[in-house]
């Protein structure tokens, strides 16, 4: 090549940027083989040239290969010091920044023996546009030290520095400078303002900003509206939108349309969205990749995914980005075999799919239908070497716990290396949902020693499996940890410490964290409390709880009226509790759902008046359910009325043919009666139909270690003594002047079949296993410290054991049974 600069100048300019690339390294000292020849004569312009194309095309190697020729013939050239000529460190500062490597450009920067101010702007840039905004303030700091003063580039840049950082008191003191130094009217400035302003939150000050510019441009627009969009004033988004396109200065490109449709899709306003997918067509732009994604998601949100795929298709060259989009879309929405679909298209097109894509088909994998399709994407994924993805294991732990599937969540669940609060919170959720609240207070223990952080969350979920134990050491162990993770002053929390403390009988504790709370109880608070109270018969002190609510001008929700109206019940306040109920609609605007028709029936019920619940039943505006109709059943078999009996059984059979309780609480109405025959029947009907009566369980945690018990549990390795035991048990309870329930049990022996009272009658209204559980307790005292145990409510009617709110210290037979504990064991 004879004339290489004038070759090389003449491609840049004709815009042939690659062309002037190839022909540099056409050069022979521009290639490793020719590394050792004397570098081929390059003027700065050419080399200034070379360095911008490189920063162009984003071509770090090339970039490189240009930057190793300017070092290697600058002694060479005709041209002295290449090397050290400022505007040519500027190119490359610039260069390297764009290529995504801001080491080296700090290096040429470090090592230029001259600076100007271009230099320190170039540097500060290419730092904040590869993540380091903390390094692009410090460099911005040392630029004031050193006596240069900031152009309208440094300060633009170190504006977006604050942006980026979410410093918004640095990013007050560079505006206070630009107005300073008289730059604060310059369009760059004013533009990064404006995007760090209402990109943090401060959107009226952004937008205050934003209308004292005078000639706006389209960075101008478009930062209000995407501060708008984002910060979630939709409506003032589409508004500056509208004036944009009304003012007709400036066409709005990709970025205002991405916004709009952003907003539209965010209030579901897919009117607003189609008008402005009408315009986008006009300006040629909807088959954009980033309009045409933004577009897709604006429809999907607003429930319209036809319109949504059809924008998806129009889209020239989908990305990765747009197809997770589509497919998420779908997901959502729980259509799994539309996405399953739209992601077999994708593999065809060539991409491979990420962990947003399986994550996008995992949420849709829902009910235990979805399980075999929820299989195969997990074979996928480990295929895809997915399975090492955190985020993406606790979809597939979410997934398999939304199928039904706990114990493969499980196996998840301990394959999970890194596990984050994130894995914790689904597995403990998981339990929490079927129903295994030991699960969960396991996980709690394993949990406490792995010492993740723990959020609320996650001791929610501890909270609710305690409450559904009765375990109070748990409650009190998760109340400690609040204090050590600071989540003491956690309004949440604490109502749900509240309402757990109450349904654990410890309303002493409950209220005293409700005092404690002060200023910070709301509604919810009151209404735990309220409710606790209820629920333990101390109606009295419910009712002025809700009395001193309502002088506080606290209004109140549904659940408030719940505990008030289970107040009235359980201590019969029928007039009170009517009242209550009248008042809900018209003073306070809570219009009765079927938990306070229920209470009502419970409240009539209870007193007597089975005729007037049955008709408040009939007279409810919607169907009444099997808690309903089991709470008329229950009250007729306390007041002996068969035919209410009889109309409550069939009632919940209507509804669940299989339910076992109707059964024997109507064959507990026709035996206290006498009927044998129909309660014959009735245990034959049971046969037939193969309804089981669901057996107790109970539970107690000895030595650290919780066990689970059921009627005639016999898989304990000591069963034999705990039978023992409650032999015993029972002759001390004789003793002690207990008298059975059920005391015609006997008398059924001679009315029906022999071998349905020994195998039947025995487990129903027998033993139970809170019994075959107490004697647990008593055995394991021989090697334990004392327990404190609480007798059941009926032994306590019958002897007069225990106090009304606590029951804490042994007392009558319990006393006279631990000594007979001592005498057996006294050689063990």
């Amino acid at each position: 090549m004879q004339n290489p600069n004038g070759t090389i100048l003449q491609l840049y300019h004709a815009g042939r940027l690659a062309a002037a690339l190839r022909a540099f390294e056409s050069l022979p000292s521009s290639s490793p083989a020719s590394a050792a020849a004397a570098p081929a004569p390059l003027t700065a312009a050419t080399y200034a040239a070379l360095v911008s194309a490189c920063s162009r095309l984003r071509s770090l190697p090339q970039g490189r290969r240009v930057h190793r020729h300017l070092v290697a013939s600058s002694s060479s050239s005709p041209d002295a010091q290449l090397a050290g000529n400022t505007v040519l460190g500027n190119h490359l500062i610039t260069m390297y920044g764009r290529c995504a490597a801001p080491d080296s450009a700090r290096q040429v920067f470090d090592e230029m023996p001259a600076r100007n101010p271009v230099s320190w702007a170039s540097v500060i840039a290419a730092h904040v546009q590869n993540g380091r905004a903390g390094d692009a303030l410090g460099l911005f700091s040392s630029m004031l030290r050193s006596g240069t003063a900031a152009d309208q580039f440094a300060l633009g840049s170190a504006v977006r520095a604050c942006t980026e950082l979410g410093d918004v008191g640095t990013g007050r003191q560079v505006h206070a400078h630009a107005l300073k130094s008289e730059r604060g009217s310059d369009l760059i400035v004013q533009n990064a303002l404006v995007t760090m302003y209402s990109k943090n939150g401060l959107v009226d000050d952004g937008f205050m900003l934003f209308e004292r510019i005078k000639d706006k441009d389209l960075i101008s627009w478009g930062s209000i509206i995407a501060g708008f969009a984002q910060q979630g004033f939709e409506m003032e988004a589409l508004q500056v939108f509208r004036e944009m396109i009304v003012e007709g200065s400036h066409h709005p490109n990709e970025f205002h349309f991405g916004s709009a449709f952003r907003a539209c899709g965010a209030v579901g306003s897919w009117e607003y969205g189609e008008q402005i997918h009408g315009l986008s067509i006009k300006y040629r732009l909807d088959r954009d990749l980033y309009v045409g994604c933004s577009l897709s998601d604006m429809y999907a949100r607003c429930k319209n995914l036809d319109s949504a795929r059809v924008a998806f298709y129009r889209i020239e060259a989908p990305d990765l980005v747009s197809w997770n989009s589509i497919v998420n879309a779908y997901s959502v929405e729980g259509l799994l075999s539309e996405a399953l679909v739209l992601f077999s298209e994708m593999r065809d097109s060539g991409l491979r799919p990420d962990g947003i894509t399986v994550r996008g088909l995992l949420c849709a994998c829902v009910g235990r239908d979805a399980l075999y399709h929820g299989r195969m994407i997990h074979s996928y994924l480990v295929k895809l070497g997915l399975d090492g993805d955190v985020s993406v294991c606790n979809s597939l732990l979410s997934m398999y716990a939304r199928c039904s599937d706990l114990s493969s969540a499980m196996d998840v669940f301990h394959e999970i290396k890194d596990q984050d609060v994130v894995t914790w919170n689904s597995i403990l959720t998981a339990c929490a949902q079927h129903n295994h609240p030991e699960e969960v207070l396991k996980l709690f223990s394993l949990l406490n020693k792995s010492e993740p952080s723990l959020d609320r969350i996650s001791l929610n979920n501890v909270l609710s499996a305690s409450a559904e134990l009765g375990y109070f050491e748990m409650v009190k162990q998760v109340h400690a940890y609040t204090f050590k993770a600071g989540l003491v002053d956690d309004r949440m929390l604490s109502n749900t410490l509240i309402d757990t403390y109450a349904k654990c009988g410890s309303l002493d504790d409950a209220m005293r964290l409700f005092e404690i709370m002060g200023n910070n109880r709301d509604v919810f608070s009151w209404s735990s409390l309220i409710v606790g109270y209820a629920q333990f018969g101390y109606a009295k002190e419910a009712l002025d709880l809700f009395s001193r609510m309502r002088s506080l001008g606290i209004r109140p929700n549904h659940v408030t009226f719940i505990g008030v109206l289970t107040a009235c019940s359980r201590v019969g306040f029928v007039n009170e509790g009517c009242y209550y109920y009248s008042i809900m609609e018209p003073e306070y605007g809570i219009v009765p759902t079927r938990e306070h028709c229920s209470c009502i029936v419970d409240l009539l019920a209870r007193a007597g008046k089975l005729t007037e619940a049955a008709n408040f039943i009939d007279q409810m505006p919607f169907e009444p359910d099997i808690i309903m109709w089991k709470t008329l059943l229950a009250a007729s078999k306390m007041h002996n009325d068969m035919e209410m009996g009889k109309r409550a059984a069939e009632g919940i059979l209507n509804i669940d043919p299989s339910h076992s309780a109707a059964y024997v609480l109507l064959c507990n109405i026709y035996a206290a009666s006498g009927n044998w025959n129909e309660f014959a029947r009735l245990k034959k009907a049971m046969r037939t139909s193969g309804v089981k009566k669901s057996p107790g369980k109970s539970w107690v945690k000895l030595k650290g270690e919780l066990k689970v018990f059921i009627v005639e549990d016999r898989s304990h390795p000591e069963s034999e003594e705990i039978y023992a035991m409650l032999e015993l048990i029972g002759m001390e309870m004789i003793k002690a002047g207990y008298v059975p329930k059920h005391s015609w049990k006997h008398a059924i022996v001679d009315h029906i079949d022999s071998d349905l009272f020994n195998e039947e009658m025995l487990a129903e209204y027998g033993f139970s296993s809170v019994r075959y559980t107490q004697d647990e307790n008593l055995i394991s005292c021989r090697k334990s410290p004392p327990l404190s145990l609480s007798p059941c409510p009926s032994i306590v009617n019958e002897t007069g054991v225990g106090g009304r709110r606590e029951q804490q210290q042994p007392d009558g037979w319990i006393r006279r049974v631990t000594l007979l504990i001592d005498e057996l064991t006294c050689g063990a």
